[in-house]
């Protein structure tokens, strides 16, 4: 079953520490939903909030909850929605600063590298299956479908790059953060408006709040 992303950028008004302001100190911006089309990448996911995290990766932000100061706006979607629907889940939040220092060149902890397999001749042309590849390579199958180019030999010892075995097409390659969220995965949109943002609001004053279901 999919899972899906929701959620809006918020800014919080540079005046709010002063005696006089009396507003919400945070105040929603701009919806998730028109700078980010929802396409199911579940790398993303797992990296920035942990969630479908099945490699067990330290996410950026997971599990932090909503926001103590969430503009009220906010909190009120996120309620509704979980009345609406039970599925609702993990809400969390993670600030332009924080966004800013991810280095996309880096590869999370423990990673060697994926195996991406498609067999053009098999029931799903189409369908990439991927394989992530710590110290070992973790999966009988795809021992079974590499064959002895891998059989015996750890991830550190097979150089990275693409063949063949059978009809399957076989590429071993590097995964970094930018393959995740970098150019190209549709996160750089939301992240380039996070960034002007924070050109009024400062990096700590703009956050992204999101949910799932």
């Amino acid at each position: 079953m999919a899972t899906d992303i929701y959620g809006c950028i918020e800014v919080r008004d540079p005046n709010s520490d002063e005696d006089w302001f009396e507003w919400e100190p945070w105040q929603r911006c701009m919806d998730l939903s028109p700078l980010f089309d929802g396409r199911h990448n579940y790398e993303a996911l797992a990296l920035l909030f942990g969630v479908r995290n099945y490699q067990q990766w330290e996410p950026l932000a997971g599990q932090r909850g909503l926001p103590v100061d969430v503009s009220a706006a906010v909190r009120a979607d996120f309620e509704e929605a979980e009345r609406m629907d039970a599925a609702v889940h993990s809400p969390t939040w993670v600030s332009w600063a924080e966004l800013a220092q991810v280095d996309l060149t880096a590869s999370p902890v423990g990673l060697r590298g994926v195996v991406v397999l498609r067999d053009p001749a098999g029931p799903y042309p189409h369908l990439e299956r991927w394989f992530w590849i710590g110290e070992q390579w973790g999966s009988e199958e795809l021992l079974q479908r590499m064959g002895p180019r891998v059989d015996g030999r750890s991830p550190a010892e097979l150089p990275f790059g693409e063949w063949s075995v059978g009809t399957a097409e076989v590429s071993y390659r590097p995964f970094v953060l930018g393959d995740a969220i970098g150019p190209g995965t549709g996160w750089e949109h939301v992240f380039a408006v996070m960034a002007a943002l924070a050109g009024r609001f400062g990096g700590a004053g703009v956050r992204l709040v999101v949910y799932f279901d």
